[in-house]
């Protein structure tokens, strides 16, 4: 029996590097394209392949979507977890990485994808889509919002073909690449503790474990939604949450 073909695009740190070992362990065959080469030790995942891809470079990223497909067939289940992070204009680079390359790798791969087996694509949001925040540009806070539109509109569109469209929107979490600044840091993190209900800091293993639920048959009948994933940190009113941090 064919294994389910994951594709994730930008899979090499963060929840995208906790989602490639999530569906390792479950059996996935894993393609992951990202700028980056990945870690010595992800380099030995099981039945999981990188391809080091500039997603603006359209030639080579269509080069290996041929190469993963023919390697691991039919697509079940494609993720985007890509941002931007370079140096040039925010603005220009944020739409084009994000919100462009998305909308025109999902056009591309819309007729690779496995017709007879339960489709899926996820895209990872924020919630910073619906707040502003001061340590990320507009840019940011745009490209996020309009990844929340995009999970609506391709959910109404291309469910007919059989393809559900999700999406997951992390509030802080910890990565294996940044949690220490965190941990480290007793005030801050006792901060998080405080306006957090579930009193802790989500990780990234956690949210690729809602990424993996969004991919499987137990949400055959789940798309165009978008789950928050923040231990309900944005339940509470911003006015409440201050007032009893300051026992006003």
């Amino acid at each position: 029996m064919k294994k389910p073909h994951s594709l994730l695009i930008g899979g090499t740190r963060g929840i995208g590097r906790a989602l490639a070992k999530v569906l390792s362990d479950e059996g996935h065959a894993v393609s992951v394209i990202g700028r980056h080469a990945p870690t010595e030790p992800d380099q030995h995942l099981p039945n999981v392949r990188h391809w080091i891809v500039d997603l603006l470079d359209r030639k080579r990223r269509d080069a290996a979507f041929a190469e993963t497909v023919g390697e691991n067939g039919k697509i079940n289940n494609l993720i985007f977890l890509q941002r931007y992070r370079g140096e040039d204009d925010a603005w220009v680079g944020e739409f084009e990485t994000s919100v462009t390359a998305t909308k025109e790798i999902i056009e591309r791969l819309v007729d690779e994808f496995d017709d007879s087996q339960d489709c899926s694509i996820v895209l990872v949001s924020s919630i910073i889509a619906g707040f502003v925040v001061h340590n990320q540009p507009l840019s940011y806070h745009v490209a996020k919002a309009a990844f929340n539109q995009m999970i609506r509109y391709y959910a109404v569109f291309l469910g007919a073909k059989g393809i559900r469209v999700n999406g997951v929107s992390p509030a802080t979490i910890l990565k294996d690449e940044s949690k220490d600044v965190y941990v480290d840091d007793e005030e801050l993190y006792d901060l998080y503790k405080k306006i957090i209900p579930l009193r802790r800091v989500g990780t990234a293993a956690e949210v690729a474990q809602v990424i993996s639920f969004l991919c499987s048959s137990k949400a055959s009948f789940v798309t165009g939604q978008n789950i928050v994933v923040d231990g309900g940190l944005t339940l509470q009113f911003q006015e409440s949450l201050v007032r009893s941090l300051f026992g006003l």
